[in-house]
């Protein structure tokens, strides 16, 4: 089985990674085909070197401060040309980016089969997250298998009527890559110099929309924080998008106990998450991964696709408010029980074999399967 797997951005790789590895221990059944579209350049490059694959193809569409209309028209020519050049059984792709949007779409006119992993996250709302809600939702009418990460996905995908034939729950994979790696690097020191007696938050924030004045809330709530809490450290790596890039510097730099770094490989963000007393941010990803180091997380969304932290209780939603932020914050900063509430859960998301069953499930793969297209 010839199989093409397209990923463009940081938490793709991640995510594909322990099926990309879970693959090729069957060398006799599986032919697998790495293609780096580039969307986000250096952060994907890091990933590719911490879990040591390296494309077979490079897309390289990449441009300084690329319209999402540029990104889909250069993605849609050249993923076309790889497809007809490889002509693959199947192309795997993984989550909601515009990468994976076109990819299965090129799919479909080449009429190729596409496996979808971490399928079926909704938050009901086009625009939030903006794009992906959109990306995510027609990558789902277009699949032919669909890798749910959850009950919950797997319901969703059910609600629009996918087969249930066609629908695997397996976990998430990004548990899988977390426990491969957080168990090597127990001995690595933190990148940047800290205080041991000091409480660490880690942000992130970078989401299209929350530019402009989302962002700015967000980056005054943290001055906020560090200023009422001088037990308070916080690190905040800055997304290399000029319109997040503008803000943070502007409001927050030279900010006492409010560390800026340029975008961390995977191994050192994850020993700041392992590090830290809690997390705020807007990435999907982060919140799959911190409940594994029973970390409490405050979401800087308005809604989430994965609603399974929050029923757990190892999540809480708080926007874009800075009133809200603060106060949020300050709870778990003051109120040891509420802190113990949210760190005692178990992760909802997945038990680190999430990529063993989506190799199992390809592993039965046959042709005449896919009679129903």
């Amino acid at each position: 089985m010839k199989i093409l797997m397209l990923f463009g951005t940081r938490p793709e790789i991640i995510k594909l990674a322990p099926v990309v590895l879970s693959l090729r221990r069957f060398p006799a059944r599986f032919e697998t085909i790495l293609v780096a579209t580039a969307q986000h350049r250096g952060i994907l490059d890091q990933m590719l070197r911490i879990f040591e694959l390296t494309p077979d193809i490079d897309l390289d569409v990449m441009r300084p401060n690329q319209s999402l209309e540029g990104l889909t028209s250069i993605l849609m020519e050249k993923v076309t040309a790889v497809l007809t050049q490889t002509r693959p059984d199947l192309v795997l792709i993984e989550g909601d980016t515009t990468t994976v949007m076109i990819s299965a779409l090129a799919a479909f006119y080449q009429k190729i089969p596409v496996g979808h992993v971490e399928a079926g996250l909704r938050t009901q709302n086009i625009y939030n997250p903006f794009p992906e809600e959109i990306n995510r939702r027609i990558v789902s009418t277009l699949a032919t298998y669909h890798f749910a990460p959850t009950k919950n996905a797997a319901k969703n995908l059910k609600k629009e009527g996918i087969p249930s034939s066609r629908i695997f729950v397996t976990g998430n994979t990004v548990v899988d890559a977390l426990l491969d790696i957080s168990r090597k690097i127990d001995d690595y020191p933190l990148p940047l110099k800290l205080s041991p007696e000091k409480r660490l938050l880690l942000v992130t924030a970078h989401r299209r929309e929350s530019f402009g004045m989302p962002l700015e809330n967000i980056c005054r709530a943290l001055k906020d924080v560090a200023g009422k809490n001088p037990d308070v450290e916080i690190v905040y790596p800055v997304h290399p998008n000029p319109n997040v890039q503008e803000n943070v510097l502007k409001l927050l730099q030279h900010t006492e106990r409010i560390y800026l770094t340029e975008p961390l490989d995977y191994i050192d963000f994850l020993l700041l998450m392992k590090k830290s007393y809690l997390i705020l941010t807007d990435s999907g990803g982060i919140q799959e991964e911190a409940p594994t180091f029973k970390k409490p997380v405050l979401v800087l969304r308005a809604v989430t696709e994965r609603p399974e932290g929050v029923a757990a209780g190892i999540a809480k939603i708080v926007g874009t408010d800075r009133k809200r932020i603060i106060e949020e914050t300050q709870r778990l900063l003051d109120d040891r029980e509420e802190y113990l509430r949210m760190t005692s859960k178990r992760n909802p998301y997945g038990d680190g074999k999430a990529a063993e069953r989506i190799r199992d499930i390809l592993l039965n793969w046959k042709k005449e399967d896919l009679s129903f297209l």
